[in-house]
């Protein structure tokens, strides 16, 4: 199989497991952090708000979870969110309604790969917990770098492997074996919650992921650790 047919083939599996998950998505996402990633993405927040940007892009958008937080702590922000799974985006289409914010938010279908959008449209990228599902990590964050306006921003929030004992050992149980079933459960979708610790895995984390971000252009690269390595933000600029 050509790479190109693989690439096709992942998108499409990526796409086709969110829209499954999609109404169970929220809830899940939360229980299954323990509430922690709502921390994580306030952190990433505010690092954005100090920027003060106007034109933001929310890549592999989802929920439009991170969006709409961004919108509540920066009161004149536009924010465009980009998701490949048309059921997500439905979800954060209401959620966006519910909230009176869809004059500042828009969600649209889009692939990473191939963003729509012309050069130098946003001044700041985020993504929270995406990156790993790119099936080319460095060729999705040159779509990012091709986007933004010069010296604009790039924050990335993902999951990454803690790896000093105990809590190293204990992740990896709660992440192979509890994870999927209650995810399995809740969802009723057989690899939804087998795919998320196979992908974080497989995750190139710290350094190596900061390689990825200068090989696709971006300068500055830099990151931090959160919850003794459960996840960590990283961050870029664009020259």
């Amino acid at each position: 199989m050509s790479s190109n047919s693989e690439q096709i083939s992942k998108t499409k599996r990526v796409e086709a497991m969110f829209n499954d998950i999609a109404p169970k998505y929220d809830f899940l996402n939360h229980f299954l952090s323990l509430g922690i990633d709502r921390i994580w993405r306030r952190k990433v927040i505010r690092k954005i708000v100090n920027d003060e940007p106007t034109d933001v892009l929310d890549i592999a958008t989802g929920t439009a979870d991170l969006a709409i937080m961004l919108a509540k702590k920066h009161a004149t922000v536009r924010i465009t969110g980009v998701d490949l799974a048309e059921n997500m985006l439905a979800v954060g289409r209401k959620k966006v309604d519910e909230l009176n914010l869809s004059n500042r938010i828009s969600l649209k279908q889009g692939d990473s790969l191939s963003l729509p959008f012309e050069n130098d449209s946003f001044d700041c990228a985020m993504v929270a917990f995406g990156v790993r599902n790119y099936e080319n990590p460095v060729k999705g964050m040159e779509e990012t770098l091709r986007v933004l306006r010069s010296h604009g921003k790039f924050y990335v929030l993902e999951f990454s492997k803690p790896r000093r004992f105990p809590l190293a050992q204990l992740y990896r149980f709660y992440f192979r074996a509890i994870l999927p079933l209650v995810g399995r459960m809740v969802s009723g979708h057989k690899q939804a919650y087998t795919y998320l610790p196979e992908s974080v895995s497989a995750f190139s984390d710290g350094n190596d992921f900061i390689l990825l971000m200068e090989k696709a252009g971006f300068l500055g690269c830099k990151f931090k650790k959160l919850s003794f390595g459960i996840a960590t933000i990283y961050e870029g600029v664009k020259g």
